[in-house]
């Protein structure tokens, strides 16, 4: 990879299997050509010591800190890795997010512009499932901007604020909202496509809930998705099906709405908005369960624990960072 202006790449990655001889080795060898790579290792000692001798000789390879404490454990990762950058810019990315040259490189260069840039995410390859999943994208992009599971973000303002909170569950809304709070400037360019590799179909499904529980940071579409079961039980019941048909044919469009804007349609193809229905169904059905997940244990199972808040709310976090002086050293 070429092109690219002086950065980090900032790879938290928590307890699993060895992927030391994967794919992601020969990702991470091509982005220590051109910048700094830091893989902060969640990893139990075995699997730990097998990533350290494959990627130790070209990224920052270290283990979470034993001072940082957080609920969420990709949290303590950024805060970990945060900590070693010698950078001014750091790009935070999942280990399924696979940035290309350009887009990498277009990425940094928005960051002399903004404190915080927030890519596009799509699947590739495309299983049935990430076709489903890539309606929620659409949706969101018809909206405004999607969560992509990538963010870089211009470290000072992080300094400024100590870091972000790592007790909540949406921890990209957590980082976007404390940035935003603290007077940072907020990118969001739909066109910079940035691809991902899908889960296996196991995966997907055990995270269905746990991703509808982050709706309870975002009120407006909590209510929304709560409302799905019942409206569509009325439905049924009064034999309204042509109202149902209208409803779903609308979602259809305005997925479509999100896949046509900014070039959309080279990365999604169109059986991606007629899942759409079937998204905000399962949504408002895992919407549901999230609830009883809330009221009955406290909150969402995460690693050894359980977290109870999505994300903090805007108001709380102005109040927080009301003292925080505003960067203007960027133009």
């Amino acid at each position: 990879m070429t092109g690219t202006a002086r950065a980090s790449y900032l790879l938290p990655i928590k307890a699993g299997s060895d992927r030391s001889g994967g794919e992601l080795t020969n990702y991470l060898r091509d982005l220590s050509l051109t910048m700094e790579v830091i893989v902060v290792d969640a990893s139990s000692d075995g699997v730990f010591s097998a990533h350290r001798g494959a990627w130790g000789g070209f990224v920052t390879h270290i283990p979470v800190a034993p001072d940082v404490s957080c609920l969420n454990g990709k949290v303590a990762g950024v805060l970990t890795g945060l900590g070693v950058v010698s950078s001014g810019k750091v790009v935070i990315a999942d280990d399924d997010v696979r940035y290309g040259g350009p887009a990498l490189a277009r990425t940094i260069e928005l960051l002399d512009r903004f404190d915080l840039v927030r890519p596009q995410n799509y699947f590739s390859p495309l299983p049935w499932h990430a076709r489903w999943d890539s309606a929620r994208s659409l949706l969101n992009r018809s909206f405004g901007a999607d969560y992509p599971g990538t963010l870089a973000v211009r470290t000072e303002i992080l300094r400024r604020t100590d870091g972000y909170d790592g007790d909540v569950l949406f921890e990209n809304l957590e980082l976007i909202r404390t940035v935003e709070s603290a007077g940072g400037r907020l990118g969001a360019p739909l066109d910079l496509y940035v691809r991902r590799l899908p889960p296996d179909t196991g995966h997907f499904l055990s995270q269905r809930v746990r991703q509808a529980y982050d709706e309870f940071a975002l009120p407006g579409r909590l209510i929304a998705f709560l409302s799905v079961v019942p409206l569509t039980i009325a439905a049924l019941a009064r034999r309204r099906l042509g109202a149902l048909v209208a409803a779903e044919l609308s979602l259809v469009a305005l997925a479509e709405r999100g896949r046509r804007r900014a070039g959309g349609r080279l990365y999604f193809p169109p059986s991606t908005s007629w899942f759409a229905p079937a998204w905000v169904l399962e949504r408002g059905i895992c919407m549901w369960l999230a609830l009883g997940r809330r009221i009955l244990m406290g909150g969402v199972p995460y690693g050894a624990g359980v977290i109870r808040r999505a994300a903090s709310s805007r108001r709380r976090l102005r109040q927080r960072f009301s003292g925080v002086p505003a960067d203007r050293s960027a133009p």
